[in-house]
């Protein structure tokens, strides 16, 4: 029996030193991890499937956090994959706006203590998956393949039934 590979954590940095930091603090979690080192790169990786999370990089020379995740927003194949915008710039309080209006799941500044940022990914893969899992289920029972649970019956809310007088 084939088991589906399991969805990688994409990270985008054009600063290799930073991909790599990055890549170290993950590696605890056991998760598969790719990389881009450019706004482009990091949309064909997405585009060609198996991602579950991406952690990008706001300021980069050819494409920005801001034009990937608004890329991103608007396709049906990736809308749902949460995004991580991480930038050095500072707390800025415009930009983090902007990204959250973009639809990105969160906003760190660098630097990230490795913990926070493995605390941050866990939660978002571990979402990624759950929301695949019951979208994959939802199409099993509009398709028919499976069928929903029965409703409780009126009155169980998980205990008994008072017992008659």
């Amino acid at each position: 029996m084939l088991t589906a590979a399991r969805p990688k954590i994409l990270v985008v940095d054009d600063r290799d030193d930073t991909l790599f930091a990055m890549e170290s603090a993950l590696a605890p979690l056991g998760y598969p991890v790719d990389r881009a080192s450019t706004g482009d790169d990091a949309l064909k990786a997405v585009l060609r499937g198996g991602i579950a999370v991406v952690l990008l990089d706001l300021l980069m020379p050819d494409v920005s956090g801001f034009e990937v995740a608004h890329y991103m927003a608007r396709l049906e194949q990736t809308q749902d994959i949460p995004i991580m915008l991480i930038t050095g710039v500072g707390q800025d309080p415009t930009l983090a706006l902007k990204a959250f209006e973009l639809g990105v799941a969160d906003y760190v500044v660098k630097p990230v203590e490795p913990w926070v940022l493995r605390t941050k990914v866990r939660y978002l893969y571990e979402s990624y998956l759950r929301m695949t899992a019951l979208r994959e289920r939802l199409r099993s029972y509009e398709s028919g393949d499976e069928r929903p649970p029965a409703p409780p019956s009126p009155g169980f809310e998980g205990r008994p039934l008072p017992r008659p007088a």
